[in-house]
């Protein structure tokens, strides 16, 4: 873990932490899979404060201040100070939890979504809900599935537009490849606006980008074998 952080005795400013692949992939700090499986791991105190920080970050995107003194009395936690106070301890958890990072002595850059357990820490679980934590992994294998293909289907797409291929072009050749037709559209259509606004960025204006679909949803399972550019 990470060594303990120094905290100021009034205030900090919290930030988003953007990072391309929890933001994309990970849990909300206040959905049902932090509750049941990230508590144990981290203690009450420090679930109920990320949520008030992600809260807070959902209403301020840019980010906020926050009174330390006033939230350690909202969540409970008295406002006795010192590090090693139980709010004190709640914020440097989420640091040596990597949920959290000083950015410098007032700042707080936190996580926006929470990454699933690793596998050491589902270890340290009560055997039964290490059981239902695979149950949950298995269930959402699927899913995951789904995302992959959908990020394969648009680095295609945007790679074949690149290559000079047009937008409809590159939608058959998706469809060529057995990727489901609404995720063949879906990401032709995405690739295409990418596309243009990397046009326009590279001529130095700020001409908009052409008309594009809208996004059609994918369903859960495609109507065939999904494959790419190496099927046969």
């Amino acid at each position: 873990m990470k060594t303990s952080p120094a905290f100021p005795a009034d205030s900090l400013t919290i930030r988003p932490w953007p990072d391309a692949v929890i933001d994309t992939v990970g849990i909300d700090p206040r959905s049902h899979y932090v509750e049941t499986f990230w508590l144990g791991v981290l203690g009450p105190s420090t679930t109920w404060l990320l949520r008030r920080l992600v809260n807070g970050l959902e209403a301020s995107p840019a980010g906020y201040d926050l009174d330390l003194t006033d939230t350690a009395r909202q969540l409970g936690l008295g406002d006795k100070g010192g590090r090693h106070s139980p709010f004190v301890r709640a914020l440097t958890r989420c640091v040596q939890f990597d949920l959290a990072q000083l950015v410098d002595v007032r700042t707080l850059a936190v996580r926006r979504k929470l990454p699933p357990l690793n596998r050491r820490q589902v270890a340290h679980l009560p055997a039964s809900l290490q059981e239902q934590h695979r149950d949950w992994q298995e269930s959402q294998v699927g899913v995951r599935g789904v995302e992959a293909m959908r990020r394969r289907s648009r680095q295609l797409a945007l790679s074949l537009l690149e290559l000079g291929d047009d937008l409809e072009t590159a939608e058959r050749q998706l469809l060529r490849w057995r990727f489901h037709p609404a995720m063949a559209h879906e990401s032709a259509a995405w690739a295409w606006a990418r596309h243009r606004q990397a046009l326009a960025a590279a001529a130095g204006g700020s001409a908009e980008a052409d008309a594009v679909p809208a996004p059609v949803p994918v369903p859960a399972m495609s109507a065939g074998p999904l494959a790419g550019p190496d099927a046969a």
